[in-house]
C-alpha cells in the first residue's frame, strides 16, 4: 500500500501526531494508500521551512529561478505517464484525460511563468508636483517585490494542473510556498515533491503538506506568518477564508464554484454547439468549476438540441479509467456520488423530467474490479423552475439541466439568475448579439461558440459568489508580489 507524507524542506516526513487518513480509488471504492494527517505542527514546520529558504530564494537572480521551474516542467513531461496514471488512480478520471490534457498543463504553468517572470516590466511615471514656493520634479517608480510564504490550497477536481497554477507564479515571483493539495487526491503533488528536489529547487522554496481542510488547510490560512493565500474550491470554505484572512489583513484569492449558463440560439451551429455542451457538460464527470451545467436553449431549436444532446449522453458509457479507450470514468468519492444522487432525487420530487441517467450504472456493466466504484450515469433533466435549489445550487457532477428561453432578453434573464459568475458560454452567428451578451452577462469569463479555450495570459477568476481577485498570466504575478513606490526628486 503506498504512503503519501508531508514534503518539508525536500524531506518526505511523516505527520507530526503519526495519523494517516485512507486514500480511497475512486473506481474500485479500494482503499489503495494512507496519506499523512497533518495539523498546525505540520504546518508550522512548513511555514519555518518556507521563511527560512526565502531570504536567499527571494535574492536569487530571476534568470536562475526561471531555469530552475523550467528544469521542472521538463520533468514533468518525461514523466507524463507516472503521473497520469497517478491521477487517474486518485481522481477517477479516463486517463486519457490525464495524458493529454492535465499533466500538459501542469508542465506548461511553470514554462509559461518561468518566461513570464523575465518579461514583466516596472512602472514609471515624470511627476511635476507643484510644491511649495517652488515646482518640484520628481521620477516615480514602482518595485514589486515577493511576499513571503504563500499558502496555497488546491481542490480535488484537477489536482495537479491547479497546484501547479499557483506554485509556479508565486516561486517565479520569489516567494516561498506551504501548498496544499486534496486528502482525496494527494498521489500527484507527492510526486511533484520528488521532481522538485531532482530539479535543484533548495530546500523550504516549495514544501506540501497533507491533511483534512480544517486541521491543515485551516492552520494555513490561519499562520500569522503567511501573508498571502490562494484557495481554489468551494464556496462555502471561501466565504471562510474570505473572513479570516480580511481580520488578519492578508492578502487572499478566492476562486471559487460555478452554475455556469450554457445559451444556445437558434442561429447557431447546432451541431457544434451540442458536440460542445456534450463536452462541457460531461468531461472530467462534470467536476470542473468551469463546467456548462445549465444548458440554455432558444425555444425554436429546443426539441432539436434536447435530443441530441441526451442521445449523446447516453453514448457517454462509464468504465474503467485506466483504460484508454473510456472516456467517462468514475466521481472522486463515496460522499461525493451521494451529494449528486441526492441532487438528481430532489430534481426528481420537484417534478423534473429525467431524459437519461439519474442512476448509478448497473454493476455488471462494469468490469469486475470496478463494480464497488464511484460512477454515476450521465443525467439530463428539464422542467425545473429556475429559482429552485437544483437549478440554483452547484452540483459539480455529471448533470445538466436544460431550460427553454424565447428571446435574448428571457436568455439574459435565465443567465444571471443564479449567485454564482464564473463562466458562460454563448452559441451564435450574431456577431452583434455575441457582443451584447458578452457585456450583459455576469461572468468573468465570456466564450463565444467554444468552451474551455484557455490562454495563461489572459486574468482567471468569477464574479458575484464565483470568487474575489484573478489569477493567471499578469494578475498573477501582481498577486504574488508586493508593489512599492520609489520616488526620486531631480
Amino acid at each position: 500500500m503506498d504512503t503519501f507524507r508531508h514534503f518539508i524542506a525536500n524531506e518526505f516526513v511523516p505527520a507530526a501526531s503519526g495519523a494517516t487518513l485512507d486514500v480511497h480509488e475512486p473506481a474500485t471504492g479500494r482503499v489503495y494508500a494512507q496519506v499523512s494527517a497533518g495539523d498546525a505542527r505540520d504546518v508550522d514546520a512548513a511555514v519555518k521551512a518556507a521563511a527560512a529558504a526565502f531570504p536567499a530564494w527571494s535574492a536569487t537572480p530571476v534568470l536562475e529561478r526561471s531555469r530552475l521551474l523550467f528544469r521542472l516542467a521538463e520533468l514533468i513531461d518525461a514523466n507524463l505517464e507516472r503521473l497520469a496514471q497517478a491521477e487517474s488512480r486518485d481522481c477517477g478520471k479516463p486517463i486519457s484525460l490525464a495524458r493529454s490534457v492535465d499533466i500538459p498543463r501542469s508542465a506548461v504553468n511553470f514554462r509559461y511563468f518561468s518566461g513570464a517572470v523575465l518579461h514583466t516590466t516596472g512602472e514609471m511615471h515624470e511627476t511635476e508636483h507643484p510644491g511649495i514656493g517652488a515646482p518640484i520634479r520628481a521620477m516615480n517608480w514602482t518595485l514589486r517585490r515577493p511576499r513571503g510564504v504563500t499558502g496555497l490550497i488546491a481542490p480535488w477536481n484537477l489536482p495537479l494542473y491547479l497546484l501547479t497554477w499557483k506554485i509556479a507564479p508565486a516561486l517565479a515571483t520569489g516567494n516561498t510556498c506551504v501548498a496544499k493539495p486534496s486528502e482525496v487526491t494527494p498521489a500527484t503533488a507527492t510526486l511533484l515533491g520528488e521532481l522538485a528536489r531532482e530539479a535543484g529547487l533548495p530546500p523550504g522554496v516549495l514544501n506540501i503538506v497533507h491533511g483534512a481542510g480544517q486541521d491543515c488547510g485551516g492552520s494555513i490560512v490561519t499562520h500569522p506568518n503567511v501573508p498571502a493565500i490562494s484557495f481554489t474550491g468551494s464556496t462555502g470554505v471561501g466565504r471562510w477564508i474570505g473572513e479570516s484572512c480580511g481580520g488578519q489583513l492578508k492578502r487572499v484569492s478566492l476562486e471559487l464554484g460555478g452554475k455556469n449558463p450554457f445559451i444556445i440560439f437558434d442561429d447557431a451551429d447546432l451541431d457544434d454547439a451540442v458536440a460542445t455542451a456534450l463536452r462541457a457538460a460531461f468531461t472530467n464527470q462534470g467536476q470542473i468549476c468551469l463546467c456548462g451545467s445549465r444548458l440554455l436553449v432558444q425555444r425554436s431549436v429546443a426539441d432539436r438540441v434536447l435530443e441530441a444532446i441526451v442521445k449523446g449522453a447516453r453514448a457517454l458509457t462509464p468504465g474503467d479509467p485506466s483504460l484508454p479507450e473510456t472516456r467517462f470514468g468514475a466521481l472522486v468519492s463515496r460522499p461525493h456520488l451521494d451529494k449528486v444522487a441526492t441532487a438528481v432525487e430532489q430534481a426528481r420530487a420537484l417534478g423534473a423530467t429525467i431524459h437519461c441517467g439519474g442512476r448509478s450504472p448497473d454493476p455488471a456493466s462494469l468490469p469486475e474490479q470496478c463494480r464497488g466504484g464511484y460512477f454515476y450515469v450521465p443525467t439530463v433533466l428539464s422542467g425545473l423552475d429556475p429559482a429552485c435549489a437544483v437549478e440554483q445550487e452547484e452540483i459539480f457532477g455529471p448533470v445538466l439541466s436544460v431550460q427553454v428561453f424565447d428571446d435574448e432578453a428571457h436568455a439574459m434573464r435565465l443567465a444571471n439568475a443564479t449567485p454564482y459568475g464564473l463562466a458562460s458560454v454563448v452559441f451564435t452567428r450574431d456577431l452583434n448579439r455575441a457582443h451584447r451578451a458578452a457585456e450583459q452577462i455576469q461572468s468573468g469569463i465570456v466564450w463565444i461558440n467554444c468552451w474551455m479555450v484557455r490562454d495563461l495570459r489572459t486574468p482567471f477568476g468569477g464574479a458575484k459568489a464565483s470568487g474575489v481577485g484573478r489569477e493567471g498570466g499578469l494578475e498573477a504575478l501582481r498577486f504574488f508580489t508586493e508593489p512599492k513606490n520609489v520616488c526620486v526628486k531631480w
